[in-house]
Formats: C-alpha cells, structure tokens, sequence
C-alpha cells in the first residue's frame, strides 16, 4: 500500500512479522534502549524472512546490512541492521558484505511523511570504495520497512552499481 505507485530499485520486501505490539516493542528496546541481548531473537526474526520461496529461489549471493551514518552510529553505539545481519548470516551460512556507505547524515525517518522521507535519503548512500556487487544478488537487511524510502534509497544504489537483484527482508514491517 505505501509503495504500489511507485517504481523502486528493488524486486520486493518480505517481513515475517507486522511492527505492531510486542514485536515493535522488542525492536524499539534493542535499538533505542541498547537492550542488546535481544539481538539473537531479533535476528532469528529475521531469518524467518529468509524462508520466503521469492528469497529461497533467487539464493542471495550475500546480506547487505542498511548503513548508519557515523554520526548516528556514535549516537547509538551500534548498528541495529549490521547486528541483525551478522547473527542472520551465521545462522543462514549467507555472507555479510557491509558494501554500502551512508554519506550524508540525514534527520530520522520517523518524523517525516512518506513523500518526505523518500527526499530525505537523496544522496545519503554510496557504494564503498572497492566493493564489487555486479552481477550479485542481495538481501538488503534493516530491522523494519515503513514506506521504503530506505531500502529503495540502498537499491538504487546497488543496483546502478550492477547488482543484479536486490530483495529486501526486515524483522518487521509498519
């Protein structure tokens, strides 16, 4: 519903579960309240996102968690997203390649409406130097897929860089 107008950069998002009640939150007091033993529930979650027969028969080639900017990072002393991915990728046996960058510090998405959220990420991300994605296909991982303003933003960027499928799974979806 919050995306059936518009062209994104990636194939489709899959969420095992609806960012509602306990689930939202258990995302909020691992990623807001640093209540980090979560993580391993979170990413077992998400793994479940995984089992979508769309996500099965493409086989990503590896798991892009979505970037923080460094400013944020400090702020929130880690990267909910990378945390899920590393857990995901030992359990699913997928790599991790933390390939994109996040380059422009933007205000957070939660305080904006969906057309301005998708404004709000233009330009925030870039493909690190050295990373090579052509070709590949990726699961784009991030704890929760509101409008997917954010997931589109790294898409577009991974797929102009060559990619050749970008799918995106979240813990939870708003």
């Amino acid at each position: 519903m919050n995306c059936g107008d518009r062209e994104l950069s990636f194939k489709f998002a899959t969420s095992a579960f609806r960012s509602r009640g306990v689930v939202r939150d258990l995302i909020h007091q691992f990623k807001y309240s640093r209540k980090t033993h979560l993580r391993r529930l979170l990413a077992r979650m998400l793994a479940e996102g995984f089992r979508d027969p769309r996500v099965a028969a493409l086989a990503p080639d590896a798991i892009v968690p979505v970037p923080l900017h460094p400013t944020r990072l400090r702020e929130r002393e880690f990267n909910q997203a990378e945390v899920l991915a590393d857990l995901a990728s030992e359990r699913l046996g997928v790599p991790v390649d933390s390939c994109l960058q996040r380059t422009r510090y933007t205000l957070t998405q939660t305080d904006f409406h969906r057309e301005e959220r998708f404004a709000n990420l233009e330009g925030a991300f870039v493909l690190r130097r050295g990373a090579q994605v052509d070709g590949k296909v990726l699961a784009l991982v991030d704890d929760v897929l509101t409008t997917g303003s954010t997931a589109d933003a790294c898409a577009r960027v991974l797929r102009e860089a060559g990619a050749s499928a970008v799918v995106v799974i979240t813990v939870a979806r708003g």
